[in-house]
C-alpha cells in the first residue's frame, strides 16, 4: 500500500489497557508483563517514523518503510492503507546446494489494476533482455548476477527508489555515471583498474 496506515485509536487504548492481546495472543503464556505501546513498538520500528503520546498512536508517513512491525504487534488497532498494489521482486532461485534464495526487489509498488500495463511493461522489458542477452539455460538470476543489477534497472528503465538502498555504499549495483554528476569527473580507467582488479 501507499497511503497512510489507518489507525484505530480505541483499539490502541484497548492493547494499553490489556484487553487485546498483542501478537494476536502468539506470546500469551509467559510472564511478559503489562503491554507497552512504547518499548514493543514504537521504539522497534526500523525508520523510527511513529511516537505514542498520552496512550495515542501517531505514525509520520513519508518517513514509514510499511516494514508491517506495528501492524503484526498491534492487528487490531492497525490496518495498511487503501492505495493497494504489489512488489515485483526477480531472480528468485532454489540450488540445491545453496537453498532457496528470495530474489531481488525491482519494483516496491505498481498498482493492480486491469488492462496491468504497469505489470506487463516491466515483464516485456525483462523478457527482451533476457532473450537478447542471455546465455543457454541461464535464468534470470544469473543473468541479472552477471551483467550487474543496474543493467536490470537501465533494460527496465526504472530509476532506483530508496527501497533499493539497504545501506548508503553497501549496494554494489548503484553507481552514478559520468553524465549524472554535474560537472562529470576526471579519471584514468588503466590507473582505477590496478587499484580494482576485476
Amino acid at each position: 500500500w501507499k497511503d497512510d496506515i489507518k489507525i484505530d485509536q480505541e483499539a490502541v487504548a484497548s492493547y494499553v489497557g490489556g484487553e487485546n492481546a498483542p501478537h494476536g495472543g502468539a506470546h500469551s503464556g509467559g510472564n511478559w508483563g503489562a503491554f507497552e505501546v512504547q518499548k514493543e513498538v514504537v521504539d522497534l520500528c526500523p525508520t523510527r517514523c511513529m511516537k505514542a503520546v498520552n496512550g495515542k498512536l501517531a505514525i509520520n508517513r513519508p518517513g514509514c518503510g510499511c516494514c508491517m512491525h506495528c501492524i503484526n504487534v498491534m492487528p487490531r488497532a492497525l490496518h495498511i492503507g487503501d492505495d493497494r498494489g504489489c512488489s515485483m521482486l526477480v531472480g528468485a532461485k532454489a540450488p540445491i546446494l545453496d537453498g532457496a534464495q528470495m530474489g531481488s526487489l525491482l519494483v516496491p509498488f505498481v498498482k493492480v489494476e486491469e488492462p496491468y500495463d504497469g505489470i506487463k511493461e516491466v515483464i516485456e522489458s525483462i523478457w527482451n533482455w533476457w532473450v537478447e542477452e542471455g546465455k543457454n539455460r541461464e535464468r534470470l538470476g544469473e543473468l541479472i548476477k552477471r551483467q550487474g543489477f543496474q543493467k536490470l534497472l537501465e533494460v527496465t528503465n526504472i530509476r532506483y527508489p530508496p527501497q533499493h538502498v539497504l545501506e548508503p555504499g553497501e549496494n554494489p549495483y548503484i553507481f552514478w555515471k559520468e553524465d549524472e554528476v554535474p560537472g562529470g569527473w576526471d579519471r584514468d580507467i588503466t590507473e582505477f583498474r590496478k587499484i580494482h582488479q576485476r
